[in-house]
């Protein structure tokens, strides 16, 4: 069993690994023997957990990416294989929701400003697709790889409020069906491609939705989604992590295209 999850020095690209979600993965896969690069447009931020990682023993090297710009992608992609190696695994975490993307009492869906959209869209959409091509690319030449993109429930229910978010998310769960068959009917049997669909995990990029923001008490939103979580609480960053690591390990080698609610019962539950 030890050997059918094992990546210990296997090189994991993480983008977005700056943030709650994926800083988390990249300490975990870092102390499971992984080489992590941790890919962040803000340096800083990708700094901190770098830095987390080597003074725990693990492996790591902090690189500042913009995964909208296709350049910036190739430049760390060259960085992450000079300083640890072939890379086997790309996790696509960038992504998020922008607060001028949200419908509320004073933002009316008609007055959306399109920036805002458009934004929100590019970052989980293209920031996933672009670094599938810089990464992929060197995967397909090898004939070896996993990628792991990062859905959400939105993409299964679309939630009231963010439908650039939805939509986005939506995509990307389509684009890793759309590509696990492409990968594999043009390139390698050998690359596996699949999804995670975490449910509701407070984030920096959430957390005005679902909690007050001089209180932190929950909002009547945070109060509607507990009350239809069957588990009746939001998950915690850390219980991300047994999916992401069979998803990344042997131990999933015959699944490929899957996008795996990770939710406490929420895509379960019909409200009665």
């Amino acid at each position: 069993m030890k050997e059918l999850f094992d990546i210990k020095d296997k090189v994991i690209v993480i983008t977005g690994a700056g943030g709650v979600l994926c800083g988390t993965m990249a300490k975990a896969l870092a102390k499971a023997g992984a080489k992590i690069a941790v890919l962040d447009i803000d340096e800083t931020a990708a700094v901190k957990v770098g830095d987390e990682i080597k003074s725990n023993g693990g492996q790591a090297i902090a690189v500042k990416c913009d995964v909208l710009d296709k350049k910036s992608i190739e430049t760390a992609q060259e960085k992450v294989t000079s300083e640890l190696g072939k890379i086997d695994i790309l996790i696509n975490g960038a992504g998020g929701n922008k607060k001028e993307a949200t419908t509320s009492p004073d933002m009316s869906f008609f007055d959306l400003p399109s920036e805002a959209i458009r934004f929100v869209f590019d970052l989980n959409f293209l920031g996933t697709l672009l670094p599938t091509q810089v990464f992929g690319k060197q995967m397909a030449e090898n004939g070896t790889g996993v990628i792991l993109n990062i859905s959400s429930m939105n993409a299964f229910r679309p939630l009231t409020k963010i439908p650039a978010y939805s939509a986005a998310k939506a995509a990307v769960s389509n684009f890793t069906q759309w590509l696990a068959v492409h990968i594999c009917q043009n390139y390698s049997k050998e690359i596996r491609v699949n999804a995670i669909a975490p449910g509701f995990f407070l984030t920096e990029q959430n957390r005005f939705l679902l909690t007050d923001e001089k209180t932190g008490e929950l909002t009547a939103r945070g109060k509607t989604i507990i009350d239809h979580t069957p588990m009746g609480r939001f998950g915690k960053p850390e219980e991300l992590i047994g999916i992401v690591c069979w998803l990344l390990s042997d131990a999933s080698k015959f699944v490929t295209g899957v996008v795996v609610p990770i939710d406490g019962g929420f895509s379960a539950f019909s409200g009665v």
